[in-house]
Order: C-alpha cells, then sequence, then structure tokens
C-alpha cells in the first residue's frame, strides 16, 4: 500500500478571466452615449413612444428605457432587434454618417461581442461611413454558434471564409462553407452561423440594406 504524502495537496490557482482594459471600458460608455442619442433622435423623428418601438422591435419598454438612458450594456442581438424596429440600418444605431474619406484603424474599432464571447462583430468601417452597407470582420470560437435576427425587408448579405470553416443555415436551408467560399443571403429571415470545426472561424461580412 502506498505511503499517504504528508503534504497537503494544494489545488492549482483558476486562470483568472481576462477583463475588459480601461480603454475598451471607455470606448463601451462612449458607445452606450451615441446609442442612447440616436435613438431618442430616431424615436422623435419617427414619432415613435417607447410602446410603440417595443411592439415594432420585441424589446420591451423597460429595455429601452434603459438603453436610453444608458444605465445597460444591450446585447448585440437585442440591437438588432432595436435597428429593425426603427426600420434603419445597424450602422444608423451605432454611429453618425462622414463625409468624405474614412480611415478606421484596429484599435479604434468598437468590437461587438455576444453575451458567451464566443461570437464577435467587427466593423470594417465606420459606423455610417457608406449608404445602405456595412462590412464587418466576424470571429466564431470552435464549435460555436449565433443565432441572427431577421433583418428589414430586402436585406441581403455576403458571407465569406476567411479561416476556419463555417456552416451556415438560412431559413430551412444549411451550406457548409471552407476559406475561400462565400454566400449571399436573403437576410430577412432567421440565419445561424456556427463553427463546426476545433479552431477559430474568421469570416467577412457585408451587409446590404433596400434603399
Amino acid at each position: 500500500m502506498a505511503r499517504a504524502s504528508s503534504a497537503a495537496s494544494v489545488p492549482a490557482p483558476k486562470p483568472k478571466r481576462p477583463t475588459s482594459s480601461t480603454g475598451d471600458e471607455a470606448g463601451a460608455v462612449e458607445m452606450g452615449k451615441r446609442i442612447s442619442e440616436n435613438l431618442k433622435e430616431r424615436r422623435r423623428v419617427l414619432g415613435l413612444s417607447l410602446d410603440d418601438l417595443a411592439r415594432a422591435s420585441g424589446v420591451s419598454r423597460a429595455a429601452l428605457s434603459q438603453i436610453e438612458t444608458c444605465k445597460t450594456n444591450p446585447s448585440l442581438n437585442v440591437l438588432w432587434k432595436v435597428a429593425v424596429g426603427l426600420g434603419i440600418p445597424f450602422s444608423d444605431l451605432m454611429g453618425h454618417g462622414r463625409d468624405g474619406a474614412s480611415l478606421l484603424r484596429r484599435s479604434e474599432a468598437e468590437v461587438l461581442r455576444s453575451p458567451d464571447g464566443k461570437f464577435e462583430s467587427r466593423p470594417l468601417a465606420r459606423a455610417g461611413a457608406g449608404p445602405g452597407v456595412e462590412v464587418y470582420e466576424l470571429r466564431l470560437a470552435p464549435h460555436a454558434s449565433h443565432a441572427a435576427e431577421p433583418h428589414g425587408a430586402g436585406t441581403r448579405e455576403l458571407i465569406a471564409v476567411l479561416t476556419g470553416s463555417l456552416r451556415m443555415t438560412v431559413g430551412p436551408e444549411s451550406y457548409v462553407l471552407g476559406p475561400g467560399d462565400s454566400l449571399v443571403f436573403q437576410a430577412d429571415q432567421p440565419h445561424t452561423y456556427e463553427n463546426p470545426a476545433g479552431n477559430e472561424g474568421r469570416y467577412h461580412n457585408v451587409i446590404v440594406y433596400r434603399r
């Protein structure tokens, strides 16, 4: 029978989860203020009450009020629902238009993440930089998926695989894409991005709104 060790076993310390840097937190606060201002202005122009927008978007009145007063950090899906309820491109909710050339440094991009951190969307152009068109770099963790809300009527998407693979489900149809493959589809219906592989997937995503 093996002799038990006299030294008590000490459990290895758990790795700390990464936290947001001061710069990330400052960027999130600034983005929250901008969303709040844009939401209030859009509601005013459209003559919508919070109850009206709640019915159109499927986001509760209480949640909309918290967004407008900067009391919450809304998820990516909630922001998409609000934009669809307002009938505007996502970028119109996130920022403001710019004239002429628009330079966006990687360090300046306001990255949006799903609550579990497995889906990441980084804009490749400043919000509102182009009328009716948005361009993003998407990242999906291994074996992760992200279900997207339907966009406004007539919206189309192009998704191109940079690295890894992608299973794209659009309504009842499913497509498996590899590096260099691309898919154009109607995005005004439920669609899901899924990474079936054991390594991270990176994709370019172009959203074109009906004008």
